[in-house]
């Protein structure tokens, strides 16, 4: 710990005294009370139990796509296409728990996760061998998975699977919802907050003992490094670029159980909206690192929190200006004052 507050503590502080500044600065700009606004925050987001349980709820889906483009980044890789891979990821488990009504829960919900992780990582195949075998460019290929993957699952949700008059399927069975948070703290009591923000912590200490702690993550990370020097050293880079997508692509897959099972139980027409490249965000803030995106995905969900709850204060604008702010002044305190990870 004292090694990680030396090395990532100085841009850590000069970012957050930067970006709160920004903040204080658009209040200022607007007419506002800067002490009246920073009360509001705290009191509304952070000392409600909604406010609260909201942003723990909207974090845990950037935790998933912020792993999945975070893995993709540090194995040399661009993956913009999570957000397509979260849509296929969520239907598909939709149509399979849709299609197993009688398993019981114990059975039910670890089958749908490891089916909305495999929708994840089809996804991602097409695009893993077109840059493995191709040399084609990721950032293209998953570009256009996006499109893809958006347009093909609101035809079937409104052509086979569609409550009539709405844009959603019907409920999956009572078996496969996991259980609100608030069903079991007060603190988060009328919240969307669920089960799946521990599925998606633990996968944030799985990806980080995988990428530092195994043979493989060590052969991606140098992969990332330096494809040549690993090539010389006997790693197969192409079928690793390959792994990599993949792996990527199942990870943001996984982002559909925080609304799917743990909120509305159905699969929804944009439910994810945005959700993707916020992940390309929480990616680069926290440096690619996977305990740094839990902490980078808190924060832009507590700023969209934020917006929402002081939008009749002050514009909810600001604070999504001050999102794309906060990226630019994370990188250049990074690039001054940051270590290499």
């Amino acid at each position: 710990m004292r090694a990680l507050i030396k090395s990532e503590g100085r841009w850590i502080t000069a970012a957050a005294a930067l970006s709160l500044a920004v903040l204080l600065l658009g209040v200022v700009g607007l007419g506002r009370n800067p002490a009246l606004v920073l009360r509001l925050m705290v009191s509304r987001v952070l000392l409600s139990p909604y406010g609260l349980g909201q942003t723990l709820y909207k974090t845990t889906t950037l935790i998933f796509t912020g792993l999945a483009c975070a893995l993709a980044f540090r194995c040399g890789l661009f993956n913009i296409g999570a957000e397509g891979q979260v849509y296929a990821g969520g239907f598909l488990m939709t149509a399979v728990g849709l299609a197993l009504p009688g398993l019981p829960a114990v059975l039910l919900i670890p089958l749908l996760l490891v089916v909305s992780a495999l929708g994840g990582g089809l996804w991602a195949l097409l695009p893993g061998y077109l840059k493995a075998k191709r040399g084609a460019h990721e950032v293209i290929t998953t570009m256009m998975m996006n499109f893809i993957a958006l347009a093909l699952t609101n035809y079937l949700v409104m052509a086979r699977f569609h409550v009539p008059e709405t844009i959603h399927t019907q409920e999956l069975p009572a078996a496969a919802s996991l259980p609100l948070a608030g069903a079991f703290a007060r603190t988060f009591q009328g919240s969307a907050v669920n089960a799946s923000l521990l599925v998606a912590l633990a996968l944030a200490a799985a990806v980080w003992y995988f990428l530092w702690r195994t043979p493989l993550g060590f052969e991606l990370r140098a992969v990332g490094a330096n494809p040549e020097a690993a090539r010389s050293s006997g790693v197969p880079v192409e079928s690793r670029l390959f792994l990599i997508l993949v792996a990527s692509g199942a990870l943001a897959g996984l982002a559909g159980v925080n609304f799917i099972l743990g909120y509305k139980h159905y699969f929804e027409q944009g439910f994810a909206a945005e959700e993707g490249f916020l992940g390309i965000a929480v990616a680069l803030v926290a440096k690619n690192h996977p305990v740094g995106v839990v902490f980078a995905a808190l924060l832009f969900a507590l700023l969209s929190q934020a917006g929402l709850a002081l939008n009749t204060v002050i514009p909810r604008e600001l604070f999504e200006i001050l999102q794309s702010a906060v990226i630019f002044i994370v990188v250049i305190c990074q690039n001054r004052l940051g270590e290499k990870a």
